[in-house]
C-alpha cells in the first residue's frame, strides 16, 4: 500500500518525450527499426576489399549488386563514370531518407527536416553564385543535392536578379528565418559567398541543437548534443585555417563561430586571434581531442587534418547506434551514408586513373 501511495505516474510530457522506454515504440520503434536495418547494409571491411580489388568499374558495378545497393546500376552502359555511381548512390540514400520521412509522426517528422537543411544551405549556395555569375539554371538545378530540395526551387528561372532570388523565393524556403535574420538583400551580391553558407550554417548548427535539446531533450538531446558539438567545433577550426591570409577580419571571422562545442567560448576567442596554423593549433590545444587529432596529423604525409575529423567523426556515428530509443541514430545514419559515398567514389577514382597506390586511403565504416 505505501509503494502505491508513493508511485507517481509520469506525466503526459514525460511519457512522449523522445528516449522514453515506455512510450517510443508506438511512435517511432518501427521507423527505429528500419533505419537499424539500413545501417547493417553499410559497406564491410571486406566489401572494400573486394571493392579494392577490382580492376575496373565494371568489376565495381557487379561487387556493389552483392550488397544492400542491389542492382542500382544495372541499367548504367559502359562505360561507366564515377560521377554515375555517385549519382546512383545518392540516389539509394535519398530513397532510404524519403521512406522514413514519409512515415515519420511528430517530432520525428521535424527532426528529419533538420537534416535536409545542411543540403538546402549548400543548394542556395549553388543557386546565389549561379545567379552572381549568369550560369544556366537548369543546370545549376541539376547539381543541388536532391535531400537539399525545395518546393520554391520550380520557380527560379533565368534572367532573375539577385534581388528576385531573395525575395521571391529564398525567403519563403525552411531557411527563410535563417536567411532573414542572418542576411539581407545587399549581403548576398556584397560578401563572399563562403561567408554567406558560413553565416548560415551557424544559425543552422545552432537552433538544430536547440531542437535537440531543449525541445526533445532525453537520449536524442544527449546523443545530438556531442554530434552537433563536433560538428560546429570541425567548422570553427576549418573557417579560422581557411581565412588565415584572407582579407577577412578576426571580428569578421569570430562572427561565423557556432556558440556551442567544446572549444566555446574561450578557445573560439583564440581562435578568432590566431594568424597562422601555428596559432590555431594553439588555440585548440586546450581541447584534448582536438590537440590529440592535431597532433597526430601534423607531420604526417598519409593522413590531413580533414581526413583525422572524417575518421572521428566515423566513430560519434557508429557510437551513436548503440542508443536506443533516440533519435540519434537517423542522423548517424546519414552521415554515415555519406562517408561511406564518399569511399567508393575514391575507391572507383583511383581504379580509373590507374592508381592503386593511393586506394587505400579511405574511411572503413564497420568491421
Amino acid at each position: 500500500m505505501l509503494q502505491a501511495a508513493l508511485y507517481q505516474p509520469p506525466s503526459r510530457s514525460t511519457m512522449h518525450t523522445p528516449g522514453n522506454m515506455a512510450s517510443f515504440n508506438v511512435n517511432d520503434g518501427y521507423l527505429e527499426g528500419i533505419v537499424r536495418g539500413y545501417g547493417l547494409g553499410l559497406l564491410t571491411r571486406i566489401d572494400y576489399g573486394n571493392l579494392c580489388q577490382c580492376d575496373n568499374l565494371d568489376d565495381v558495378k557487379i561487387h556493389l549488386g552483392s550488397t544492400a545497393y542491389g542492382d542500382f546500376l544495372i541499367n548504367e552502359p559502359s562505360p561507366l563514370h564515377t560521377t554515375t555511381i555517385a549519382e546512383k548512390c545518392t540516389v539509394k540514400m535519398v530513397t532510404d531518407f524519403t521512406y522514413l520521412r514519409c512515415n515519420a509522426t511528430e517530432p520525428l517528422a521535424s527532426f528529419l527536416d533538420f537534416i535536409t537543411y545542411g543540403y538546402m544551405i549548400d543548394n542556395v549556395v549553388l543557386l546565389i553564385t549561379g545567379t552572381l555569375h549568369d550560369r544556366d539554371i537548369s543546370e545549376l538545378k541539376k547539381k543541388c543535392h536532391p535531400l537539399g530540395t525545395f518546393p520554391a526551387m520550380a520557380s527560379i528561372v533565368a534572367g532573375q536578379t539577385i534581388s528576385d532570388l531573395y525575395n521571391e523565393v529564398l525567403i519563403d524556403t525552411p531557411l527563410g528565418p535563417y536567411i532573414v535574420s542572418c542576411l539581407n538583400e545587399e549581403d548576398l551580391n556584397e560578401l563572399n559567398i563562403e561567408i554567406i553558407r558560413n553565416t548560415l550554417y551557424k544559425a543552422y548548427l545552432e537552433d538544430f541543437a536547440s531542437y535537440c535539446v531543449d525541445t526533445l531533450g532525453g537520449a536524442s538531446g544527449e546523443v545530438m548534443k556531442y554530434l552537433l558539438e563536433f560538428e560546429a567545433d570541425r567548422r570553427s577550426i576549418n573557417i579560422t585555417l581557411n581565412s588565415v591570409g584572407t582579407e577577412l577580419q578576426h571580428e569578421d571571422r569570430r562572427k561565423l563561430y557556432p556558440k556551442m562545442g567544446l572549444l566555446y567560448p574561450e578557445a573560439l576567442e583564440d581562435l578568432a586571434e590566431a594568424d597562422d596554423a601555428d596559432q590555431v593549433r594553439q588555440a585548440v590545444d586546450r581541447v584534448p581531442l582536438f590537440r590529440k587529432l592535431f597532433t597526430d596529423t601534423q607531420y604526417s604525409e598519409d593522413k590531413s587534418l580533414e581526413d583525422a575529423f572524417f575518421e572521428h567523426e566515423v566513430k560519434l556515428n557508429i557510437a551513436s547506434f548503440g542508443q536506443p530509443f533516440g533519435y540519434g541514430v537517423f542522423y548517424s545514419y546519414f552521415k554515415l551514408k555519406e562517408q561511406e559515398i564518399r569511399n567508393i567514389v575514391w575507391i572507383a577514382e583511383c581504379i580509373l586513373q590507374d592508381q592503386k597506390s593511393e586506394i587505400n586511403q579511405y574511411i572503413p565504416l564497420l568491421s
